[in-house]
């Protein structure tokens, strides 16, 4: 199924290419880049609500224009220079350089892989290998969602073919608060807190707490590359001044996330800074931005055990460290 999703956006992304002329997203004042997210607005985002609302990209010659489109849309783009930024996950870029996409990781946000597993107490999942038999809802059998499962699925000795996956989109609250699933793939930093706070007993399983994965980051291509290198060293300055600002100062980033997120004024504010507070702790790291080799290494081979790659790539091209501050 994420074959199919992934060359059907690519051929959109390859149409728009060949009938549109080449982005020149550049003005003399301001360089306009829209930028895809891969969620809903919410307020896991607020380095970027930050960023924008305190003039960081301005002071960049930025312009950003917030984009929620799929992951695998967005890639696509990326890759034929229709866009020429996206937040995305790390097999994102492994899986289109395997399609010939230049795509870039310049940028890492999440330190830590941000998907888990969560489930009622009851049903006593405390390990991995405790989700044999299973009905699990995943929001699709692709991203970020589906990898983070398939390296939990391997740490605890299972085979996909030993659980029931149920695509749900993302509606894991729900699905599991009307018993229609057994267990859940989600984001920790946002829906095993919604489910505590409504009083359920609940446990998660972690994927960082068995396997480094990359996590979300900033990419490009190598046209931007090569062509615009200051833009991309502009960029990931001003998306790592939002991130550090928002964790030094997450009642100002949750206020200036009120007008970017509609209906976060009106939500439960106890809930929704916790979702905030564990965002913060994914992110954090010594160096800003810091690669880490080995959660490339180990995302390859989850990609070739699930057979979404065929074939080794070669991962020094897929990200570099050279644009960090």
């Amino acid at each position: 199924m994420f074959r199919k999703l992934f060359f059907s956006f690519l051929g959109l992304a390859l149409i728009l290419a060949g009938c549109s002329p080449a982005p020149t997203a550049i003005s003399r004042e301001m360089d306009m880049i829209r930028l895809p997210l891969g969620y809903v607005p919410n307020v896991q985002f607020a380095p970027l609500y930050v960023a924008i609302d305190k003039g960081y990209f301005a002071e960049q010659g930025i312009q950003v224009e917030l984009d929620y489109s799929y992951e695998t849309d967005s890639t696509a783009l990326v890759g034929v220079n229709e866009l020429q930024f996206a937040v995305v996950s790390g097999e994102q870029v492994l899986l289109g350089r395997a399609q010939g996409l230049p795509l870039v990781y310049v940028m890492t946000w999440y330190q830590q892989f941000p998907v888990g597993v969560v489930a009622f107490s009851e049903e006593g999942i405390q390990t991995p290998a405790d989700l044999r038999g299973k009905k699990i809802g995943i929001p699709g059998l692709f991203g970020a969602s589906y990898i983070g499962l398939r390296a939990l699925l391997q740490a605890g000795g299972l085979r996909e073919s030993e659980v029931t996956l149920d695509s749900i989109g993302f509606n894991q609250v729900e699905a599991l608060t009307a018993r229609q699933e057994q267990a859940a793939v989600i984001y920790i930093a946002n829906e095993p807190i919604q489910l505590a706070a409504s009083g359920a007993s609940v446990d998660v399983l972690e994927v960082s707490d068995y396997l480094e994965l990359v996590g979300n980051g900033l990419i490009t291509n190598e046209k931007t590359l090569t062509e615009n290198p200051d833009l991309v060293r502009r960029m990931v300055k001003a998306t790592l001044q939002g991130i550090q600002a928002a964790a030094a100062d997450p009642d100002e980033a949750y206020e200036i996330s009120k007008k970017y997120v509609e209906g976060l004024a009106q939500a439960d504010e106890a809930v929704q800074k916790q979702v905030l507070k564990t965002s913060i702790e994914l992110w954090q790291a010594k160096q800003g931005g810091a690669m880490n080799p080995q959660a490339w290494e180990n995302m390859q081979a989850i990609l070739l055990e699930t057979g979404l790659l065929s074939a080794p790539l070669e991962i020094s091209t897929a990200y570099t460290g050279d644009f960090l501050p």
